[in-house]
């Protein structure tokens, strides 16, 4: 047998091949029909190769999971998923306990059943948070709802604290502001149209982004700076689809191309925020923020640590001991805030103020109980005690977060195969997404699930079925906000009721549902506010 190393021009002849030192060549019936090929023959047998590959790879991963028989060539339905469909999704999960679709090249497991979406939260091991997958792109690879294990647990102790009663009870006046400056926008933009009604979803979104900034810096975000977020922070969301075209971020005015600089931006102003919230601090300032509070921790533990190190003896050690928080850090995990809360928030308030409009029957007992717990002064601002008291309107908070969940699925990534079940192993790679909608909408935990009845949170046994309360998820990843938002809510539309009068004006398209990252009417919630006199 001849080497690469043979003298050259030595030559071994075998049976249909000519070998030298210098080349291979083909057989001669090969070589001359390969020749006799243009560059599409070659073009169209790669592009059907290619075809063939993907399909039969689709189908080893699919099992026997329902889903489409087959795959629309190497795309999938991704001209559906730029433009989603509510009812395609009851239609999936409809389809089974769990189902699967391929967009592109990444496979897509869909779980609808209540046990085994507490499965795919509850398994670190096999799965990891991902939202999407350009999420990490938009939203920092190092932030903290990416992170798992110990470094996870780390974030959260350090973030738990923020979300206690005392510095709950420190944001309510700084969003007392927020509300009565936006409620008299609402009722200006309603008069400035001469009271026809306005599509209130942008707005809603406006005021939700600006309670959270307030929560989040209080006053060292400015004005202008609150503004601009709110009014760019629609293309962060919008870039954040299921699923994108490959390399989209990298091209000039794609939605995720404009979604990054607009998350680059904030970043920026957050991180700008949180070392002129050191600065404060550093002068023993009261906090007065979510910021205020964790630098505040990060001090108090620094010392805590001075100290020891120092060879002090019995010294009291902080009740949050933290470890120091870079402003970067800082900045990466507020965004992730405001990402989760003004999507979910904005959802939710859409809904909230259109179906009170649409039931006057509710909004006159929530009015009587706000009415009430301020003794009769619809003036007096909210706080704590007050907000935790009001019973009905708790019950009318959660029937919303409920009946019109702001998350429908949270999305995770198989880390490793994942033994879902023992009939089916998700393979490594997929994008498998527990559903939340489909336990929420369960008749035998919430029977005529449909129907919106803030009473079956008093009267009925809707509270029995935490299994099924999965609003803010599950497992090590839940919400940490899960508490603090209904407050904020009810804050919300306990102002509102007492304050405006409101009232939808229906279209065709008032009930169907739009999905933007979450839920919302399709024709944006139109309404018209007044002021109560």
């Amino acid at each position: 047998m001849n080497t690469f190393g043979a003298s050259p021009g030595l030559v071994e002849r075998l049976p249909g091949w000519t070998v030298t030192t210098s080349e291979w060549q083909l057989p001669a019936d090969i070589s001359a029909f390969c020749a006799e090929w243009s560059i599409w023959q070659y073009i169209i047998t790669f592009f059907l190769g290619l075809v063939i590959y993907d399909e039969v790879l689709y189908l080893h991963r699919k099992g026997s999971l329902p889903g489409p028989r087959f795959k629309f060539p190497l795309t999938g339905p991704f001209v559906q998923a730029l433009h989603p469909r509510f009812e395609g999704y009851l239609e999936q999960w409809a389809s089974g306990p769990l189902s699967c679709v391929s967009i592109f090249h990444k496979f897509i497991v869909l779980v609808s059943d209540r046990e085994l979406a507490h499965r795919v939260f509850k398994s670190p091991q096999y799965a990891e948070p991902c939202i999407v997958p350009l999420a990490k792109d938009i939203i920092g690879h190092k932030a903290w709802v990416f992170l798992q294990g110990k470094a996870h647990a780390e974030y959260r102790k350090g973030l738990a604290p923020l979300f206690t009663n005392k510095a709950m009870a420190t944001y309510f006046p700084a969003q007392e502001k927020v509300l009565a400056e936006y409620f008299d926008r609402f009722v200006a933009a309603s008069a400035a149209n001469h009271g026809r009604p306005i599509a209130f979803m942008t707005m809603f979104r406006e005021i939700n982004c600006a309670l959270s900034c307030r929560a989040f810096f209080g006053d060292y975000i400015t004005p202008p700076a609150v503004e601009k977020i709110a009014n760019d922070f629609y293309h962060a969301t919008a870039a954040l689809e299921l699923v994108n075209v490959p390399l989209s971020i990298y091209i000039p005015f794609t939605k995720p191309w404009r979604g990054k600089r607009t998350a680059d931006a904030v970043h920026a102003e957050f991180a700008k925020c949180a070392a002129a919230c050191k600065r404060n601090m550093a002068t023993g300032a009261a906090p007065t923020c979510v910021v205020d509070h964790w630098v505040r921790h990060m001090f108090e533990s620094n010392r805590y640590r001075e100290r020891i190190a120092s060879g002090e003896m019995d010294i009291e050690k902080p009740a949050h001991l933290i470890r120091e928080f870079t402003n970067d850090e800082i900045s990466d995990t507020l965004f992730t805030f405001l990402f989760a809360s003004q999507n979910a928030s904005s959802s939710a308030t859409t809904w909230l103020f259109q179906i009170l409009a649409q039931r006057p029957d509710v909004l006159d007992r929530l009015r009587e109980e706000n009415l009430t717990a301020r003794g009769s002064d619809k003036t007096k601002p909210f706080d704590l005690p007050m907000l935790e008291s009001l019973s009905y309107t708790a019950a009318v908070i959660k029937e919303i977060l409920r009946h019109r969940p702001p998350v429908i699925f949270v999305p995770y990534l198989a880390t490793k195969p994942f033994p879902i079940t023992p009939q089916y192993t998700v393979p490594k790679g997929t994008l498998v997404i527990p559903s939340c909608y489909p336990a929420l909408h369960d008749p035998e935990a919430y029977p005529n699930p449909d129907v919106f009845d803030p009473d079956r949170w008093i009267t009925g046994d809707a509270e029995k079925h935490t299994r099924n309360w999965l609003v803010f998820g599950a497992g090590a990843h839940d919400c940490l906000a899960r508490r603090y938002v209904p407050l904020v809510m009810a804050a919300m539309i306990g102002k509102a009721a007492l304050e405006l009068d409101w009232k939808h004006v229906p279209t065709e398209r008032s009930e169907e549902i739009k999905v933007f990252a979450t839920l919302f009417p399709m024709d944006g919630a139109r309404l018209v506010f007044t002021k109560r006199p």
